[in-house]
């Protein structure tokens, strides 16, 4: 039976990528000015940095509706086929949830997956799977190879401040890093499903040390399947951070990457990730 991948638009994904693997992409909401925008449709990562720049509000995200759920599943299972979605983490976001009601609600056979990631750590499943799928594995040996990718898989982002993720609440344990983080870089880890403070130090060039030293530790004695390194608005940084990791490692290829409005909005403007998986 053929197996159809779904994802949201958090995975940061490109549109090469999306054609080559037949992957099918919902979009998530973004509000500005009570003006509503479909994320990677009508609004670029630019457009939403340039308006948390100049504006005193901070720009409103939501997930795709049910509906929208609901009308893909029925396009994609009409002809019998099944359906794996995998989503943005469930503590980050309400679509895992909203894609399990549509699921439920549909004829055809759907399967909702929690990435417990987003953005490339998230597309690192989804990539999988959609190769998974075209050789013709089950659901079931699919969802057992993306348990592996989810527990080798890491992503730490440094930020200006954590003024953002506060006030979005996606802030998890650790808050006691909140103090004053003036002149103060924070660095976050995504850990079950939530971001979580785990560092601050006083610049970028220690972030980025920093860091890499967790890389070393994650990776002694592995193999690397996969680095990405996401910006918003930080293109210098994130090449300095590439520059840095091809220094430590030879023979791995590392993309670079500007983040969905869905992630920008929560991490703010000059936020760098370094998002990688091993075996």
């Amino acid at each position: 039976m053929t197996i159809k991948i779904v994802t949201d638009s958090s995975a940061d994904l490109d549109q090469e990528t999306i054609a080559k693997w037949d992957i099918h992409v919902i979009s998530h909401m973004i509000e500005m000015d009570g003006k509503q925008y479909l994320d990677r449709v009508n609004i670029t990562p630019t457009d939403c940095l340039e308006y948390m720049k100049h504006s005193p509000n901070v720009p409103k995200t939501s997930q795709p509706s049910i509906g929208t759920f609901l009308q893909l599943y029925e396009s994609l299972t009409a002809d019998g086929s099944e359906v794996l979605s995998i989503h943005i983490s469930g503590q980050l976001s309400g679509t895992v949830s909203t894609a399990h009601m549509a699921a439920n609600q549909v004829d055809g056979q759907v399967t909702v997956y929690d990435s417990h990631f987003l953005s490339k750590t998230l597309s690192f499943q989804v990539i999988e799977a959609a190769k998974m799928a075209k050789e013709g594995k089950t659901v079931r040996e699919i969802i057992e190879r993306l348990e592996k990718i989810r527990e080798n898989s890491r992503l730490y982002v440094v930020l200006d401040t954590l003024e953002y993720l506060n006030k979005g609440g996606r802030i998890g344990k650790g808050k006691a890093l909140l103090g004053s983080l003036l002149k103060i870089k924070p660095i976050a880890a995504i850990h079950e499903g939530i971001y979580t403070p785990i560092a601050t130090v006083r610049n970028y060039n220690q972030a980025m040390k920093h860091m890499l030293q967790l890389m070393r530790e994650d990776t002694q004695g592995k193999v690397i399947k996969a680095i990405s390194v996401g910006h918003a608005g930080g293109l210098k940084r994130a090449t300095q951070l590439k520059n840095k990791i091809l220094e430590l490692y030879e023979n791995v290829t590392i993309q670079i990457h500007e983040t969905t409005p869905i992630i920008s909005t929560h991490t703010g403007p000059e936020t760098v990730g370094l998002m990688y998986f091993f075996e």
